[in-house]
């Protein structure tokens, strides 16, 4: 039997680097989508933070840090990217392994935002989406989940089929940003 081999979606793909900004994969890590049942928010957010230090997020924002991240990913849902969900979370909400479905990486670097700027129509600069914020959008025709991580760093999320066609977008914008 053929035993299969676990792989990047961004194999041969990733690090690339165009003038100063630069695209790496996110280290890969379980991610999970938590969706709390009818009534049961306020629970779960303690439960969540009893358990991973962290309270469920606010619409539009991203509660941890690098390695336990829980990002809102619309309403009443929120993925867990990092550790395993404790298993009393199930009490209060549906908790559904989501780690082989999205590919995550970082776009990195001063002209990050100006490449951001070509593709999506959301305004991302630091003034109006600060680190924390996070937004599910358009990129070019890709649904994507952004998040700013860092001062100039953005993680972005995309199903794992669209992963090659998320790095074709980006290196073109970001050759575009880097002819200016």
């Amino acid at each position: 039997m053929v035993e299969p081999i676990e792989q990047s979606a961004f194999e041969g793909l990733l690090p690339t680097t165009v003038g100063i900004c630069r695209i790496i994969a996110a280290p890969p890590e379980p991610i999970h989508l938590i969706s709390p049942y009818k009534g049961q928010e306020k629970p779960l957010s303690a439960a969540m933070k009893s358990a991973h230090g962290m309270a469920f997020p606010a619409a539009g924002r991203a509660t941890g840090k690098e390695g336990a991240r829980l990002v809102w990913f619309g309403l009443d849902q929120a993925m867990l990217i990092g550790p395993a969900p404790d298993a009393r979370l199930s009490e209060f909400a549906a908790v559904v392994e989501q780690s082989d479905g999205w590919a995550v990486l970082r776009l990195q670097g001063v002209p990050a935002e100006d490449v951001l700027a070509r593709l999506v129509p959301v305004d991302l600069r630091a003034a109006r989406f600060k680190r924390g914020q996070t937004v599910r959008t358009q990129l070019q025709h890709l649904q994507v989940s952004i998040t700013r991580v860092g001062g100039e760093v953005f993680q972005i999320m995309v199903m794992r089929s669209m992963a090659k066609t998320l790095v074709d977008e980006l290196q073109n914008a970001m050759r575009l940003v880097a002819a200016r």
